[in-house]
């Protein structure tokens, strides 16, 4: 029976831990996951959800601050693991992923070497990607780089945003982690070097000013970024009165025969609010103003003195 480590924290990570375990030729010995955390408002440590998930079976977790201290090297050596499956975890030094005999594998959410780092899902749909994927690959120094293993697509439909394709790729890689363990187990795992030829692209960590919406740029580009942003981090823009208002869904409208200037607003005050952008309008229909909680454009115009739209705008 191939004894297993699981690495991973967020909800990402636990429908491939839940298939793991669902797998008798395996046994999850120890899970590895950030220590937890304050969160809400009375800022009390939470635990990750994959630590969660642990405990509901049992299993010993390891929180470690720090993945180069000795002792934890040394307590994670004690379970004489086979393998490790990292899903959604930190980047880990050597002496980590190269401990057991059969290595480490990852399960990265883009179809390598595409979108190599630590937000595929947001850049896939922010550059209007219409297929991405996961992949399994044996972890190696350069962080996402390692042999590939096996990839599953994933169409991405124009209605997904960041929220629905994290649910798609969150069960298709639980799936390709068995397969994946299966045939490492049976040793028949394929291991093929990536090409670094072609135009390759890269997801970096999401900041919050990647959120700004630019008026400069096509609405159909800011359409994609709040697609890829929503409904977290959330994309946003100001008012002409300055007030922030986040962005969770939106579409695109031709430009009218008088299309105003790039940054101006307009409303009916009942049913659509529009900004123009460098090519087409941009239409928002589910808004969130600062101080107040989401709704569609309808509620929202419901409490909102459209005339203040007229005032010159900072875009």
């Amino acid at each position: 029976m191939l004894r297993i480590i699981f690495m991973g924290t967020p909800e990402f990570a636990v429908p491939t831990l839940e298939s793991l375990l669902s797998w008798p030729g395996c046994q999850v010995v120890a899970v590895v996951t950030a220590p937890d955390k304050p969160a809400g408002r009375g800022r009390q440590l939470a635990a990750s959800a994959v630590k969660q998930a642990a405990q509901a079976h049992d299993l010993p977790v390891l929180q470690p601050t720090n993945l180069k201290s000795p002792e934890f090297q040394t307590q994670l050596k004690s379970y004489a693991a086979d393998l490790q499956v990292v899903v959604a975890f930190r980047m880990l030094p050597e002496a980590v992923w190269n401990m057991p005999k059969l290595g480490s594998i990852n399960i990265h959410a883009s179809l390598l070497p595409q979108y190599r780092g630590a937000a595929p899902i947001n850049w896939a749909l922010i550059h209007g990607e219409t297929q991405t994927g996961v992949t399994s690959f044996f972890l190696q120094h350069e962080i996402d780089t390692g042999n590939l293993i096996f990839q599953d697509v994933v169409p991405i439909t124009p209605d997904d945003d960041f929220g629905s394709l994290y649910e798609k790729l969150k069960a298709t890689g639980a799936d390709l982690a068995l397969r994946t363990v299966q045939a490492i187990a049976a040793g028949t795992a394929p291991s093929l070097p990536q090409s670094n030829a072609g135009d390759l692209r890269v997801a970096p960590k999401i900041q919050k000013e990647t959120g700004r919406l630019d008026l400069n740029q096509p609405a159909a580009a800011l359409v994609n970024l709040v697609r890829g942003l929503s409904p977290i981090p959330t994309a946003f823009t100001q008012l002409p009165d300055g007030r922030t208002l986040k962005v969770f869904k939106a579409a695109t409208l031709p430009d009218s025969e008088a299309p105003g200037a790039v940054g101006s607003w307009s409303s009916d005050g009942r049913t659509y609010l529009r900004v123009q952008t460098a090519a087409g309008q941009l239409d928002l229909l589910d808004v969130q103003l600062e101080g107040k909680k989401r709704m569609s454009v309808a509620e929202f115009l419901r409490g909102f003195n459209v005339s203040q739209l007229t005032m010159s705008s900072e875009q």
